[in-house]
């Protein structure tokens, strides 16, 4: 039996899901776009080709194996993009969620069912079809759960809203000991600079007390002020529109002194080592070109 735990984003990791590039499928069509990244990519015929994000992917692992940090991977589907396991699931104290995604990407929940057989059946949930609620937009800070969200009238006209209301309202039933705050996020179905595609594209917390934020992927100031109080705007690193873009909040914590990120984000890293962080720096800028990035490619099941 896995005995889940995850309370927050930093504590020492020792097991985790990592997605898979492998047999990753052919660059999809204009249609089969889900944000608007990919788009821009397709269109500009600069998508990545497998044999560099399986390397990108293969180095993250690395790293894991390093901290000796045991490291599940989904069954391969042939033809078929399974990097980003943040979507389909994850893990609050000690229960596991399964996430109400895209129809289309429903098979790559069944390619880590060997996973989810091995936690107590008591402590897997899947909300009912009305509920909306991506990984990406469910960070834990120990008594809080902060989840982004998108309050447009026209939610169901955006491919990128993906956790809804409901989605909020149901994580705050099912934590109720937890104080759940919701993020209005800013969204955009055409321009990847000003899509904040899940929580964590604009904002993560690192280690004890610290975070990188992104103040324009917010549609409120309220939402933004609310975090700028509650971890001090001198302990977050505000990045400018083009690093959300390359999506330097998208780092990934091993411990609370460890994070794993992208090699090219020359002033965050800089930041990092400067406030004591352990920077793992690995090439991930191919796996970028979708929207998402180290964080978005982990499902967390243990940190201690």
């Amino acid at each position: 039996m896995l005995e889940l735990n995850v309370k927050n984003e930093s504590s020492r990791l020792r097991a985790v899901v990592l997605g898979y590039a492998l047999n990753n499928g052919p660059t999809p069509s204009i249609d089969e776009a889900y944000d608007p990244k990919s788009l821009e990519h397709i269109l500009a015929g600069t998508y990545p080709v497998e044999e560099n994000m399986v390397k990108e992917m293969e180095a993250f692992n690395k790293v894991f194996q390093k901290y000796d940090v045991k490291v599940y991977r989904p069954k391969m589907i042939e033809n078929y993009n399974q990097i980003f396991t943040r979507d389909i699931g994850f893990v609050i104290d000690d229960t596991f969620i399964k996430a109400n995604i895209l129809p289309d990407r429903e098979r790559e929940l069944d390619a880590i069912q060997f996973v989810i057989d091995q936690i107590n059946p008591a402590k897997v949930v899947r909300p009912p079809e009305e509920v909306h609620i991506e990984g990406g937009d469910v960070i834990l800070h120990d008594d809080y759960i902060f989840i982004g969200t998108y309050k447009g009238s026209d939610y169901k006209d955006y491919i990128t809203a993906r956790t809804n209301m409901q989605g909020v309202a149901y994580i705050k039933n099912l934590f109720p000991n937890k104080i759940v705050k919701e993020f209005d996020l800013v969204k955009s179905k055409i321009e990847a600079r000003d899509n904040a595609l899940h929580l964590d594209c604009c904002f993560q917390p690192i280690g004890n007390g610290k975070g990188i934020i992104y103040k324009s992927g917010f549609r409120e100031e309220a939402d933004y002020m609310f975090l700028v109080k509650l971890f001090g705007k001198e302990n977050l690193f505000h990045i400018t529109r083009d690093e959300m873009y390359d999506m330097n909040s998208n780092v990934f914590s091993i411990a609370p002194n460890v994070v794993v990120s992208e090699k090219n984000f020359v002033r965050l890293n800089t930041w990092l080592r400067e406030n004591g962080f352990i920077v793992e720096e690995i090439p991930y800028a191919e796996i970028a070109k979708q929207e998402g990035l180290l964080r978005c490619s982990t499902l967390p099941l243990i940190r201690d």
